[in-house]
């Protein structure tokens, strides 16, 4: 046995965790996906309307031994490139003639006057998706979180914007670390015995202070049951969870 296996051995597994809200009935088939996907399930802590559910999954460990050989391969064929050049760099003794380049500045006649005077562009700004212009976004916070009709909103509208009016659901330190959470948000008014509809929302390793951008008056700390009004970037969506990037969130 060599010295890196007995470290290996030695040292402790790390996990990496996630917490992931699933509707009531709609448990088995979560734990099925998260578990084929290699995670292990922790604890299962059922609400009104969601089950918590905690997986973990040991972390990756780097590449040393692949990367040590890729590293050897450069250094070797750096110096085979550096013998190259030694070798056949005085073969060459012809001086390379100078090439006559045209200018890059621009002719300007001498009866027209140069335009110097730059030429404004208006910035474009794309408007987020709402509930008034956006028929589908509608539908999609209105109605059932059926999983095709929740891939093809998430697949279509990828990257662009959307507001709404929401409420934080969930709230649970990132991996472990104090300053960074994963909050789960839904659609309308924060509520412990009904469902307003709609996909559950995340927003995924996210700092309050630096990430939520938050407007308006703010306040000095967020949890679950406060209701905000939402600007996001759509992201992708991992049943049950549909991922979205913060752009501004203000308390309402």
């Amino acid at each position: 046995m060599t010295d890196s296996d007995v470290r290996a051995e030695a040292e402790p597994i790390k996990y990496e965790t996630q917490s992931v809200k699933a509707v009531r009935g709609t448990e088995n088939r979560a734990i099925s996906k998260w578990e084929n996907d290699g995670w292990e399930l922790v604890t299962q802590t059922p609400g009104k309307l969601r089950t918590e559910l905690v997986f973990r999954r040991p972390q990756p460990k780097p590449p040393w031994k692949t990367l040590a050989i890729i590293g050897g391969v450069l250094v070797a064929l750096g110096i085979f490139i550096g013998i190259m050049v030694a070798v056949t760099g005085g073969d060459n003794d012809d001086a390379a003639e100078p090439v006559d380049t045209p200018s890059a500045e621009p002719i300007v006649p001498e009866d027209e006057p140069a335009n110097t005077e730059p030429i404004e562009t208006e910035p474009t700004k794309q408007a987020p998706l709402t509930m008034e212009n956006s028929p589908e976004l509608a539908a999609l916070l209105t109605g059932p979180a059926d999983i095709p009709t929740v891939e093809a909103f998430a697949e279509q509208y990828a990257g662009q914007l959307i507001e709404f009016d929401g409420s934080i659901g969930a709230m649970n330190n990132h991996e472990g670390y104090t300053t960074r959470y994963d909050i789960l948000i839904t659609y309308g008014d924060y509520s412990e015995t009904r469902s307003n509809g709609g996909p559950s929302f995340q927003f995924r390793d996210v700092n309050i202070t630096s990430d939520l951008n938050l407007t308006g008056d703010v306040p000095d700390t967020i949890g679950v049951g406060d209701n905000v009004h939402v600007i996001a970037r759509v992201g992708p969506f991992r049943d049950p969870l549909f991922q979205l990037e913060p752009v501004e969130t203000r308390l309402r």
